[in-house]
Protein backbone atom coordinates (compact mmCIF):
# COMPACT_ATOMS: atom_id res chain seq x y z
CA UNK A 1 0.00 0.00 0.00
CA UNK A 2 1.15 3.20 -0.82
CA UNK A 3 1.71 6.30 1.21
CA UNK A 4 -1.00 8.68 0.42
CA UNK A 5 0.21 12.21 -1.30
CA UNK A 6 0.33 15.43 0.60
CA UNK A 7 -2.66 17.40 0.66
CA UNK A 8 -2.02 21.07 -0.48
CA UNK A 9 -3.98 23.90 -0.49
CA UNK A 10 -3.54 27.01 -2.40
CA UNK A 11 -3.59 30.66 -1.50
CA UNK A 12 -5.35 32.92 -4.43
CA UNK A 13 -6.84 32.23 -7.76
CA UNK A 14 -3.38 33.63 -9.71
CA UNK A 15 -3.44 32.51 -13.39
CA UNK A 16 0.02 30.68 -12.07
CA UNK A 17 -2.11 28.17 -10.49
CA UNK A 18 -2.68 26.90 -13.57
CA UNK A 19 0.82 25.32 -14.45
CA UNK A 20 1.46 24.00 -10.55
CA UNK A 21 -2.77 22.18 -10.74
CA UNK A 22 -1.85 20.62 -13.83
CA UNK A 23 1.90 19.50 -12.50
CA UNK A 24 0.00 18.52 -9.38
CA UNK A 25 -2.78 16.15 -11.67
CA UNK A 26 0.03 13.74 -13.04
CA UNK A 27 1.55 12.78 -9.36
CA UNK A 28 0.39 10.43 -6.89
CA UNK A 29 2.41 12.41 -4.40
CA UNK A 30 0.75 15.28 -4.60
CA UNK A 31 -3.25 15.84 -4.19
CA UNK A 32 -4.55 19.72 -4.03
CA UNK A 33 -7.26 19.75 -1.43
CA UNK A 34 -8.68 22.86 -0.93
CA UNK A 35 -8.29 26.72 -2.44
CA UNK A 36 -9.11 29.92 -1.01
CA UNK A 37 -9.50 33.39 -2.24
CA UNK A 38 -10.78 36.82 -1.07
CA UNK A 39 -13.65 35.97 -2.97
CA UNK A 40 -15.68 33.50 -1.35
CA UNK A 41 -17.86 32.94 -4.53
CA UNK A 42 -14.80 33.12 -6.59
CA UNK A 43 -13.23 30.47 -4.60
CA UNK A 44 -16.33 27.83 -5.42
CA UNK A 45 -16.54 29.06 -8.62
CA UNK A 46 -12.43 28.27 -9.17
CA UNK A 47 -12.74 24.90 -6.81
CA UNK A 48 -15.49 23.86 -9.14
CA UNK A 49 -13.80 24.38 -12.28
CA UNK A 50 -10.65 22.72 -11.37
CA UNK A 51 -12.55 20.13 -9.29
CA UNK A 52 -10.90 20.45 -5.98
CA UNK A 53 -12.54 19.76 -2.81
CA UNK A 54 -12.79 22.67 -0.66
CA UNK A 55 -13.25 26.34 -0.95
CA UNK A 56 -12.25 29.43 1.38
CA UNK A 57 -13.20 32.88 1.12
CA UNK A 58 -10.19 34.02 2.69
CA UNK A 59 -6.85 33.08 3.36
CA UNK A 60 -6.89 33.05 7.26
CA UNK A 61 -9.67 30.04 6.60
CA UNK A 62 -7.69 27.43 4.38
CA UNK A 63 -5.15 28.22 7.13
CA UNK A 64 -7.16 26.92 10.09
CA UNK A 65 -8.34 23.39 7.98
CA UNK A 66 -6.41 20.73 9.80
CA UNK A 67 -6.49 17.94 7.33
CA UNK A 68 -4.37 20.74 4.77
CA UNK A 69 -0.55 19.91 5.08
CA UNK A 70 0.93 22.08 2.64
CA UNK A 71 0.26 25.68 0.75
CA UNK A 72 1.15 27.11 -2.08
CA UNK A 73 1.31 30.87 -2.02
CA UNK A 74 0.90 32.88 -5.26
CA UNK A 75 0.15 36.30 -4.19
CA UNK A 76 1.68 39.38 -5.10
CA UNK A 77 5.24 39.80 -4.52
CA UNK A 78 4.72 42.04 -1.22
CA UNK A 79 2.70 39.56 0.12
CA UNK A 80 5.16 36.40 0.07
CA UNK A 81 6.81 37.03 3.34
CA UNK A 82 3.88 37.77 5.48
CA UNK A 83 1.32 34.80 3.93
CA UNK A 84 4.46 32.32 4.00
CA UNK A 85 4.94 33.56 7.86
CA UNK A 86 1.37 33.26 8.73
CA UNK A 87 0.78 29.57 7.02
CA UNK A 88 3.69 28.46 8.93
CA UNK A 89 2.78 29.51 12.34
CA UNK A 90 -0.22 27.57 11.05
CA UNK A 91 1.68 24.14 10.72
CA UNK A 92 1.75 23.98 7.37
CA UNK A 93 4.37 23.83 4.93
CA UNK A 94 5.04 26.41 2.36
CA UNK A 95 6.04 26.48 -1.46
CA UNK A 96 6.28 30.54 -1.87
CA UNK A 97 6.54 31.33 -5.36
CA UNK A 98 9.08 33.20 -6.58
CA UNK A 99 10.58 35.51 -5.82
CA UNK A 100 10.53 35.18 -1.92
CA UNK A 101 11.34 38.60 -1.84
CA UNK A 102 14.24 41.36 -2.62
CA UNK A 103 15.15 42.32 1.35
CA UNK A 104 17.38 39.56 3.13
CA UNK A 105 16.07 40.32 5.92
CA UNK A 106 12.73 39.25 5.42
CA UNK A 107 14.00 36.36 4.27
CA UNK A 108 15.71 35.42 6.94
CA UNK A 109 12.59 36.27 9.13
CA UNK A 110 10.13 33.53 7.16
CA UNK A 111 13.01 31.16 7.48
CA UNK A 112 13.08 31.48 10.91
CA UNK A 113 10.13 30.89 11.29
CA UNK A 114 9.98 28.12 9.78
CA UNK A 115 12.56 26.56 12.12
CA UNK A 116 10.50 27.56 14.60
CA UNK A 117 7.52 25.77 13.69
CA UNK A 118 9.44 22.59 12.48
CA UNK A 119 8.07 23.13 8.46
CA UNK A 120 10.06 23.12 5.04
CA UNK A 121 9.97 26.55 3.56
CA UNK A 122 10.76 26.63 -0.01
CA UNK A 123 11.11 29.19 -2.52
CA UNK A 124 9.65 28.34 -5.59
CA UNK A 125 11.88 28.71 -8.73
CA UNK A 126 10.71 25.76 -10.88
CA UNK A 127 13.36 25.59 -12.94
CA UNK A 128 15.68 24.67 -11.17
CA UNK A 129 14.15 21.20 -10.71
CA UNK A 130 14.50 20.31 -14.32
CA UNK A 131 16.91 17.91 -15.54
CA UNK A 132 17.77 20.05 -17.83
CA UNK A 133 19.03 22.70 -15.36
CA UNK A 134 20.45 20.05 -13.45
CA UNK A 135 22.89 18.84 -16.56
CA UNK A 136 23.50 22.25 -17.41
CA UNK A 137 25.40 22.45 -13.84
CA UNK A 138 26.75 19.08 -13.95
CA UNK A 139 28.65 19.78 -17.88
CA UNK A 140 30.20 22.99 -15.64
CA UNK A 141 31.19 21.07 -12.76
CA UNK A 142 32.43 18.41 -14.84
CA UNK A 143 34.76 20.87 -16.83
CA UNK A 144 33.01 20.07 -20.08
CA UNK A 145 33.77 24.17 -21.20
CA UNK A 146 37.01 24.44 -19.47
CA UNK A 147 36.85 27.14 -16.88
CA UNK A 148 33.82 28.84 -16.48
CA UNK A 149 34.24 32.55 -17.32
CA UNK A 150 30.95 34.15 -18.44
CA UNK A 151 27.22 33.71 -17.67
CA UNK A 152 24.83 35.44 -20.60
CA UNK A 153 20.81 34.92 -19.90
CA UNK A 154 18.27 36.75 -20.91
CA UNK A 155 14.17 36.94 -20.28
CA UNK A 156 11.40 39.25 -21.38
CA UNK A 157 8.04 39.14 -23.15
CA UNK A 158 5.92 42.48 -23.93
CA UNK A 159 3.20 43.51 -21.07
CA UNK A 160 0.53 45.44 -22.69
CA UNK A 161 -1.93 45.23 -19.50
CA UNK A 162 -1.16 48.21 -17.64
CA UNK A 163 -3.37 47.33 -14.71
CA UNK A 164 -1.06 44.23 -13.91
CA UNK A 165 0.04 43.79 -10.31
CA UNK A 166 3.32 42.94 -12.25
CA UNK A 167 3.46 46.85 -12.63
CA UNK A 168 2.60 48.02 -8.98
CA UNK A 169 5.42 49.45 -7.27
CA UNK A 170 3.79 48.80 -4.12
CA UNK A 171 3.38 45.10 -4.52
CA UNK A 172 6.61 45.04 -5.08
CA UNK A 173 6.34 44.61 -9.06
CA UNK A 174 8.79 44.91 -11.78
CA UNK A 175 11.13 43.27 -14.24
CA UNK A 176 13.59 42.32 -12.32
CA UNK A 177 11.29 40.54 -9.48
CA UNK A 178 9.13 38.62 -11.93
CA UNK A 179 11.53 37.74 -14.54
CA UNK A 180 14.99 38.91 -14.25
CA UNK A 181 15.21 36.99 -11.07
CA UNK A 182 15.54 33.52 -13.11
CA UNK A 183 18.65 34.97 -14.73
CA UNK A 184 19.86 35.87 -11.11
CA UNK A 185 18.64 32.43 -10.01
CA UNK A 186 20.91 31.00 -12.89
CA UNK A 187 23.79 32.47 -12.32
CA UNK A 188 24.24 32.16 -8.73
CA UNK A 189 23.58 28.05 -9.14
CA UNK A 190 26.47 28.20 -11.88
CA UNK A 191 28.99 30.72 -10.23
CA UNK A 192 27.62 30.98 -6.76
CA UNK A 193 27.28 33.76 -4.78
CA UNK A 194 28.50 37.53 -6.20
CA UNK A 195 31.28 39.83 -4.76
CA UNK A 196 30.10 42.34 -7.11
CA UNK A 197 26.92 43.77 -8.88
CA UNK A 198 25.95 46.81 -10.81
CA UNK A 199 22.55 47.69 -12.93
CA UNK A 200 20.40 49.79 -15.01
CA UNK A 201 16.58 50.41 -14.81
CA UNK A 202 14.06 51.62 -16.85
CA UNK A 203 11.43 52.17 -15.09
CA UNK A 204 7.47 53.10 -15.51
CA UNK A 205 5.81 56.33 -14.59
CA UNK A 206 4.66 54.20 -11.26
CA UNK A 207 8.46 53.80 -10.30
CA UNK A 208 8.30 50.10 -11.40
CA UNK A 209 11.51 48.70 -13.67
CA UNK A 210 9.87 47.71 -16.89
CA UNK A 211 13.48 46.93 -18.51
CA UNK A 212 16.59 45.86 -16.41
CA UNK A 213 19.94 44.91 -17.27
CA UNK A 214 22.57 43.50 -14.94
CA UNK A 215 26.08 42.84 -14.40
CA UNK A 216 27.08 40.35 -11.60
CA UNK A 217 31.05 39.32 -10.65
CA UNK A 218 32.07 36.14 -8.74
CA UNK A 219 34.60 34.39 -7.27
CA UNK A 220 37.43 33.39 -9.77
CA UNK A 221 37.01 36.41 -11.91
CA UNK A 222 33.77 34.54 -12.95
CA UNK A 223 31.28 37.73 -14.91
CA UNK A 224 27.36 37.42 -15.47
CA UNK A 225 25.27 39.41 -17.78
CA UNK A 226 21.55 39.39 -17.42
CA UNK A 227 18.77 41.72 -19.23
CA UNK A 228 14.67 41.06 -18.65
CA UNK A 229 12.04 43.29 -19.41
CA UNK A 230 8.61 43.97 -20.01
CA UNK A 231 8.72 46.11 -23.16
CA UNK A 232 10.47 43.65 -24.86
CA UNK A 233 10.13 41.27 -27.20
CA UNK A 234 9.71 37.32 -25.76
CA UNK A 235 13.21 36.06 -25.13
CA UNK A 236 14.62 33.58 -22.80
CA UNK A 237 17.92 32.44 -23.73
CA UNK A 238 20.78 31.40 -21.45
CA UNK A 239 24.69 30.49 -22.32
CA UNK A 240 27.39 29.34 -19.67
CA UNK A 241 30.93 30.24 -21.31
CA UNK A 242 33.87 28.54 -20.70
CA UNK A 243 37.75 28.69 -21.59
CA UNK A 244 37.22 26.10 -24.09
CA UNK A 245 33.37 26.30 -24.85
CA UNK A 246 29.80 26.90 -24.15
CA UNK A 247 26.12 24.98 -23.39
CA UNK A 248 23.32 27.16 -24.72
CA UNK A 249 19.99 26.90 -23.72
CA UNK A 250 17.35 28.29 -26.20
CA UNK A 251 14.34 27.15 -23.42
CA UNK A 252 16.22 27.58 -19.57
CA UNK A 253 13.16 28.91 -17.75
CA UNK A 254 9.80 26.71 -18.54
CA UNK A 255 11.64 23.73 -20.29
CA UNK A 256 9.09 23.31 -22.58
CA UNK A 257 11.57 22.56 -25.46
CA UNK A 258 14.28 20.89 -23.22
CA UNK A 259 17.95 20.49 -24.48
CA UNK A 260 21.50 21.83 -24.73
CA UNK A 261 23.47 22.93 -27.19
CA UNK A 262 27.39 22.44 -26.50
CA UNK A 263 29.89 24.35 -28.75
CA UNK A 264 33.55 23.44 -28.60
CA UNK A 265 36.14 23.18 -31.20
CA UNK A 266 34.71 24.86 -33.49
CA UNK A 267 31.43 22.19 -34.00
CA UNK A 268 28.20 21.99 -31.92
CA UNK A 269 26.62 19.09 -30.25
CA UNK A 270 23.45 19.04 -28.96
CA UNK A 271 22.52 16.76 -25.87
CA UNK A 272 19.05 15.77 -25.50
CA UNK A 273 17.14 15.92 -22.25
CA UNK A 274 14.40 14.28 -21.07
CA UNK A 275 10.93 16.16 -20.81
CA UNK A 276 9.56 17.13 -17.69
CA UNK A 277 7.02 19.05 -15.80
CA UNK A 278 8.98 21.57 -13.90
CA UNK A 279 6.30 22.13 -11.60
CA UNK A 280 5.20 18.43 -10.76
CA UNK A 281 9.31 17.84 -9.88
CA UNK A 282 9.21 21.10 -7.23
CA UNK A 283 5.94 19.72 -5.80
CA UNK A 284 6.98 16.28 -5.64
CA UNK A 285 10.40 17.45 -4.26
CA UNK A 286 8.80 19.45 -1.16
CA UNK A 287 5.74 16.29 -0.81
CA UNK A 288 8.30 14.20 -0.61
CA UNK A 289 10.67 15.95 2.06
CA UNK A 290 7.31 16.02 3.91
CA UNK A 291 6.81 12.93 4.26
CA UNK A 292 10.42 12.04 5.16
CA UNK A 293 11.92 10.60 1.55
CA UNK A 294 14.12 13.79 0.16
CA UNK A 295 15.28 16.97 1.33
CA UNK A 296 13.79 20.34 -0.21
CA UNK A 297 15.89 21.11 -3.40
CA UNK A 298 15.76 25.01 -2.46
CA UNK A 299 16.31 26.09 1.11
CA UNK A 300 17.19 28.95 3.38
CA UNK A 301 20.56 29.72 2.08
CA UNK A 302 19.57 30.06 -1.43
CA UNK A 303 16.32 32.05 -1.03
CA UNK A 304 18.84 34.54 1.01
CA UNK A 305 21.34 34.42 -1.66
CA UNK A 306 18.74 35.22 -4.08
CA UNK A 307 17.52 37.99 -2.07
CA UNK A 308 20.99 39.68 -1.62
CA UNK A 309 21.66 39.99 -4.97
CA UNK A 310 18.12 41.16 -5.37
CA UNK A 311 18.69 43.93 -3.24
CA UNK A 312 22.03 44.81 -4.18
CA UNK A 313 20.99 44.89 -8.17
CA UNK A 314 18.35 47.59 -7.47
CA UNK A 315 20.50 49.62 -4.94
CA UNK A 316 22.82 49.71 -7.94
CA UNK A 317 20.13 50.46 -10.79
CA UNK A 318 18.40 53.16 -8.13
CA UNK A 319 22.12 55.13 -7.34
Amino acid sequence: MGVEGVRWGVLSTARINTKVLNGASGSDRVQIAAVASRDGDRAETYAREHGIERAYGSYEALLEDEEVEAVYISLPNSLHVEWSIRALEAGKHVLCEKPLTRRPAEAEEAFDAAERADRFLMEAFMFRHHPQTQNVKRLVESGTIGELRLIRSAFSFPLTDLGNVRLRHDLDGGALMDVGCYCVSASRLLAGEPEYARGQQVAARGGVDVRFAGTLRFAGEVLAHFDCGFDLPDRSELEAVGSDGSLVVSDPWHCRAPGIELRRDGESQRIEVEEADSYRLELENLSDAIRGDAEPLLGREDAVGQARALAVLYEAAER
